[in-house]
């Protein structure tokens, strides 16, 4: 079963090690303090008891009747997914939480309401009530758990009417899933991913991220998904209904891009944005449908749904040009399937230009295949900048060349493997060449290049990046270790 003793670490026993060169506690701001203490807390958990105890001692703030919950899980697609429907939602007058995972360049945007991000100060004041409540009931929650509690009490505490929640991992036991009557659920797409937890094939990662779907509340699926198990855990948890976006919407009768695909060029691909598009307006057109009194459509139009769905988030395939016309494209693909699609889609808008890649990955991917996707299209090693982000969670360099050995040519003008200097380096070459430069390969690379491109935007500061992420490789080390515990005789 799914339900052994919970096993995470206390806060008070994963305190930073010695070694990692940081300012003193005195010269930290409380906001860093408090984060970096969350960093170091373990992920491991078994089970929902811990962020059910502390959702309870909360007084489960996302129970109130008058917040409208909308819940989403799905192997790809989920954030973007959120961000139109909550944008869509915020455009029709509604006042909007969106919790979303994980952050680019601050803590701070993983939860905002109507798109402004939550303030240090909120972080900071909610974080530390948490705390207080942690060690007087003495709860050891997860770091994910930690930030979705804080994320329920500031939506809470801000009288928002609907709030958008994506899942961190899975659905079953995902933290967010402590809420008890969303209005909505959704799953955007299964894939494989996350197999030592979820499962190895897509029907368990299915049922795992099916496990979102709650008594009387409408269930939404994409269409890459495995319908007959979603719609049997759909049938067993007596969901209203399973509805498909053909089911809502009807046909896609757009004859340039049916069924998601797309045309440009000459070449055909699956244009995953217009995908998750539909999605969005389908939940919202579902929503409308069951929850008229609170959702008419009156209010819903139909050019504040194309407004809203138009919205997507940092770093899918973004575009920023600069005044020298040069092009550089940001994406978060860090999985094969991503990075499949991103391929396909840079070769179908830009199939004349040459292609110049910054990459780096995050040690628990499929290193190889990722890759081997990336010489596809760039097979002169030369044309790849590879570098080493600051996050604990970053593929070493010898790592990478052990996966892929033809990455031992890749570009080295530049020693300095940070992201600023190969960015420098890499948008200098693109620019004399006419080349597209691209940054993929793992979301801790994205703050650092766009701060490289001069993006400004809020920022944590490198104290609290140099740890991000310590949980989660706790987290790795243990379930390796409870693996190996597995097969001993």
């Amino acid at each position: 079963m799914m339900n052994p003793k919970d096993t995470s670490t206390s806060p008070e026993s994963a305190q930073p090690p010695l070694e990692v060169e940081v300012k003193l506690e005195m010269e930290l701001t409380e906001y860093e303090q408090l984060l970096r203490k969350i960093y170091f807390i373990s992920n491991v958990k078994r089970d929902l008891h811990n962020i059910m105890q502390l959702n309870n001692i909360l007084h489960q703030p996302l129970d109130d009747p008058l917040i409208s919950v909308i819940h989403v899980a799905g192997t790809n697609g989920k954030g973007s997914v959120c961000h139109k429907i909550a944008k869509t939602l915020e455009l029709a007058g509604y006042r909007v939480g969106l919790l979303i995972s994980p952050h680019i360049s601050s803590y701070r945007e993983r939860m905002s309401i109507n798109g402004q991000l939550i303030s240090e100060s909120d972080v900071t004041r909610l974080l530390q009530k948490i705390f207080d409540i942690m060690e007087k009931h003495q709860v050891r929650p997860t770091f994910f758990e930690i930030t979705t509690a804080l994320s329920f009490l500031y939506f809470q505490e801000n009288d928002v009417d609907v709030v958008v929640l994506e899942t961190g991992l899975g659905g079953l036991l995902d933290a967010t899933n402590v809420i008890s009557k969303p209005v909505l659920s959704v799953i955007t797409s299964i894939g494989l991913e996350h197999t030592a937890i979820l499962g190895n094939t897509v029907e368990l990662i299915a049922e795992h991220k099916a496990g979102i779907i709650k008594k009387g509340c409408p269930a939404l699926v994409g269409p890459n998904v495995p319908h007959a198990t979603i719609r049997r855990v759909a049938k067993e948890r007596l969901a209203e209904g399973y509805y498909t976006c053909q089911d809502v919407l009807g046909e896609d009768n757009d004859d340039s891009s049916n069924g998601g695909k797309l045309m440009i060029h000459g070449t055909e691909y699956v244009d995953y944005d217009k995908e998750n598009s539909r999605t969005a307006r389908a939940a919202v057109m579902l929503l409308a449908q069951k929850h008229p009194g609170k959702f008419p459509l009156e209010r819903i139009t139909p050019g504040i749904v194309q407004e809203g769905i138009a919205q997507r988030p940092s770093c899918r395939f973004e575009e920023i040009i600069t005044d020298e016309n040069s092009i550089t494209i940001l994406d978060i693909a860090h999985n094969p399937p991503a990075m499949k699609t991103l391929v396909a889609k840079l070769q179908a808008t830009y199939p004349s230009q040459p292609k110049r890649f910054i990459v780096g990955f995050s040690a628990d991917k499929d290193i190889s295949e990722i890759g081997n996707l990336l010489l596809s299209v760039v097979p002169d090693p030369s044309h790849i900048h590879l570098v080493e982000a600051v996050n604990l969670r970053a593929a070493k360099l010898e790592e990478i060349f052990c996966s892929v050995p033809q990455l031992k040519d890749a570009n080295s003008l530049v020693k300095d493997r940070s992201i600023t200097a190969q960015v420098k380096c890499a948008r200098e070459l693109a620019d004399s060449r006419g080349e597209v430069l691209v940054v993929c390969g793992s979301v801790f690379l994205m703050s650092e290049a766009r701060q490289a491109l001069g993006v400004e935007e809020a920022r944590d500061s490198e104290n609290i990046t140099k740890v991000a992420g310590k949980g989660l490789m706790k987290c790795k080390e243990t379930l390796m270790a409870s693996k190996a515990s597995d097969k001993d005789p």
